[in-house]
């Protein structure tokens, strides 16, 4: 049985104001051909198919397309709701859709509840996880008090280990799980799980199990041989420039071990974060013209408009930040602590602190003409 898994698409996600949506449909069409050139026989998604609770119409036709595309190329589909997705929504008909091969797993109810797949070699039960919330999911597990992601995850296991032991021997297991497990290292991007407790779980929980998809950490990552993240198909911060993305090929033998091949997916625009004054940053860089682009100013003084200057070079440019060299930005000169500040005294402050330098003489002659003013007008009223 060969398996494909990704995670963590957050169609319709915007970076810094950018939407995403056609770069995401490109990867995501990409995915199918991979699906279709390695004859894949299930695509797990295991959480975080959408980027928000109530996604727009434009999102759900991207989602919609690229699910047929994978079906198309011959695949079944599993997907779970991570903690971005509306479980409720993303679950609307998921008994119609199992007909034609896309199985949502969005409910607590339905957890030990798996997408089995035929197989000469043994029938393999994909059990897919929803994100469990504790405070949500603790009653219908039947955990007391006010427990953590542990508690409430390892109550679901034991529901999928019950519902395992019942099956035929040979019955071979997958479990897709939306959570932060323990050795896990974040990307960056990620929306923290944490609701007035610890948002870890630790790996023992999933014991048992031939293969586990894991979803939620946006970075690619081995927690151990059975057990891993397939990160997001696309990067989602800055800090994830360094990131190869891509999606796990797993083949799950009739015994139950695994074999496991990386496949990149292809980068649509790639990442970079630049540092220097501005005129320099404007004359280097010939290769980062179709790059996102997050730029660290370190001039003494911060230069006028320079996204504006930035985009005219560079048109990908998305985030700058002033931060001076060595941050010797001079502190602004304060009145004395019993004397009431002046409005001049305050503006020369205020300009200080903004750019780091004080009035030009031009400038310091247009704030006195412009206060005078305001004077004249307060004594006219």
């Amino acid at each position: 049985m060969r398996l494909l898994h990704t995670s963590d698409w957050h169609i319709g996600r915007t970076f810094h104001g950018q939407d995403l949506l056609e770069d995401q449909e490109s990867v995501l069409s990409a995915l199918a051909d991979l699906v279709a050139q390695h004859q894949v026989d299930v695509v797990i998604v295991a959480g975080d198919l959408y980027d928000r609770a109530v996604p727009s119409s434009e999102a759900v036709q991207v989602a919609t397309r690229a699910l047929r595309r994978i079906r198309d190329a011959g695949a079944v589909i599993v997907v779970s709701s991570g903690n971005h997705d509306s479980a409720p929504r993303l679950g609307a008909f998921s008994d119609f859709l199992a007909a034609g091969g896309l199985h949502l797993r969005t409910s607590v109810a339905r957890l030990a509840d798996p997408v089995l797949i035929p197989h000469p070699d043994g029938d393999v039960a994909v059990y897919a996880l929803p994100f469990l919330e504790p405070e949500l999911a603790r009653i219908p597990l039947g955990v007391d008090g006010r427990p953590g992601h542990q508690a409430v995850v390892s109550a679901a296991m034991d529901r999928v280990r019950s519902d395992l032991a019942a099956r035929p021997a040979g019955t071979r297991s997958v479990v897709a799980a939306h959570a932060f497990v323990v050795g896990g290292r974040a990307g960056g991007s990620e929306r923290s799980i944490a609701v007035g407790g610890v948002e870890s779980v630790t790996s023992d929980v999933f014991a048992g199990i031939d293969y586990v998809a894991l979803g939620h950490l946006h970075g690619a990552q081995q927690i151990e041989p059975r057990l891993r993240y397939s990160g997001s198909p696309l990067p989602y911060s800055f800090t994830e420039a360094g990131h190869e993305k891509g999606v796990w090929l797993v083949d799950l033998a009739a015994d139950g071990s695994i074999t496991d091949r990386w496949l990149p997916l292809p980068v649509v625009r790639p990442l970079a974060v630049v540092s220097g004054r501005l005129a320099d940053v404007l004359l280097e860089h010939p290769d980062l013209g179709d790059h996102y682009l997050s730029v660290v100013l370190t001039d003494p003084v911060r230069p006028l408009e320079p996204m504006r200057r930035l985009r005219e070079r560079f048109p990908h440019a998305l985030t700058v930040i002033w931060e001076p060299a060595g941050d010797r930005r001079p502190g602004p000169v304060r009145p004395a602590a019993s004397s009431t500040p002046t409005d001049a005294e305050i503006l020369a402050e205020f300009l200080i602190d903004c750019r780091g330098c004080a009035a030009s003489p031009t400038e310091a002659q247009l704030i006195d003409a412009a206060l005078s003013s305001e004077r004249i007008a307060e004594v006219v009223a």
